[in-house]
């Protein structure tokens, strides 16, 4: 057996310790295992009827070149954003399956997030053999409770938020700190609860400024060290905002419209005689070693996802839910999205968490 294993999309801490599960998970059964660089790009750059190609686009991975990954972020393998069906070559899917033909690969696993794993589930319903893993520290695949790279993530956030309330006690001002979450506001809002941040915009609910300025000013007002903070979702909006919905689609640098945090900012700004402090938080989210959780839940996944192989079980998607380790058909994701339940986990006119249901919720409320 031939196994092959790529990463797409964003980078997050875990998936070192996914490939390393993976590959001595295939070790202990006798398999070889082949790391495919740069995701679905990289499979797409392969020249077929080039042995050197063929060699600098597949990594080896046995014992030795897996040791100690486990304590790195990122991905060995490197990653990128690619759907071979919508290239500027058009449909490149044949292309995909050549390549795999060629590198004689019997089964493969894939690990990103909602967009590599469309494409794993379009190669699936083609008869390949496929194991697709969710990772994204927005943590929203549906079908899954939880993917790799987001406990990390809340975590780097916590952590950042709380060192930011130095400065903003020390010039007295609104801090309004901004986190990567483009459709899902689920990393703002635990990391916003977590911190005890005064309050939370989350992607799923617009910010009316009518009502979160006032809230803002008095937090200033009723904190001793005069200062305020305001966590946003990356893909959060302003009531009646004219932001294009393909803009948050696009990376900082390929939009036309200044990002949410500044131009909340802004508005407090405009509408108030309060300074304020922006920070968006960003890759620091993702980068440095996976925590505790994304480590555990790494391993995890990458044995699975051999387990299924071996027991014919392609054509899933591993899961976490309610706790329990799981697999569901690998296009579960694409009948329908994940986001905030906002009715039970938010109160959109205090802009805060809303834990009002507890009792009988998975360890991450949702």
């Amino acid at each position: 057996m031939r196994l092959a294993v790529l990463t797409g999309g964003g980078d997050v801490p875990g998936l070192n310790p996914c490939i390393r599960s993976i590959t001595m998970s295939a070790w202990q059964r006798g398999w070889d295992v082949i790391g495919l660089r740069r995701g679905w790009e990289g499979v797409l750059a392969v020249d077929i009827n080039d042995p050197w190609s063929l060699e600098n686009s597949a990594m080896v991975l046995d014992k030795e070149r897996v040791r100690g990954i486990d304590r790195q972020g990122g991905t060995i393998l490197h990653s990128s954003r690619c759907d071979p069906r919508n290239t500027d070559e058009g449909d490149q899917t044949q292309k995909v399956l050549d390549t795999l033909d060629a590198l004689k690969v019997d089964a493969l696993i894939t690990m990103g997030g909602d967009g590599t794993l469309r494409f794993s589930a379009y190669l699936a319903s083609l008869g390949r053999n496929v194991i697709s893993i969710p990772k994204t520290m927005d943590n929203d695949v549906y079908g899954t409770d939880y993917c790799i790279g987001f406990s990390t993530a809340v975590t780097r956030s916590v952590e950042a938020i709380n060192a930011l309330r130095t400065t903003a006690a020390s010039h007295e001002r609104i801090a309004v700190i901004e986190l990567f979450g483009r459709r899902s506001g689920e990393t703002a809002l635990l990391s916003g609860f977590l911190s005890q941040a005064d309050r939370t915009v989350i992607a799923e609910v617009p910010a009316d400024m009518d009502k979160l300025l006032p809230l803002l000013l008095a937090d200033k007002e009723n904190n001793p060290e005069s200062y305020a903070l305001c966590i946003v979702s990356e893909g959060a909006k302003l009531a009646n905002d004219a932001v294009q919905e393909d803009e948050i689609s696009k990376s900082n640098t390929h939009r036309d419209n200044v990002n949410i945090g500044t131009r909340l900012a802004r508005e407090i700004e405009t509408r108030s005689p309060e300074r304020t402090i922006v920070q968006e938080l960003a890759y620091l989210m993702r980068a440095g070693e996976p925590d505790a959780m994304d480590r555990m839940v790494g391993f995890a996944f990458g044995a699975l996802a051999v387990q299924l192989i071996e027991e014919k079980r392609t054509s899933n998607m591993v899961c976490l839910t309610d706790g329990n380790y799981g697999a569901v058909p690998i296009g579960t994701l694409l009948e329908d999205t994940k986001g905030v339940n906002v009715s039970g986990l938010y109160d959109a006119r205090q802009y805060r968490a809303n834990l009002l249901q507890v009792e009988n919720m998975p360890m991450f409320l949702y």
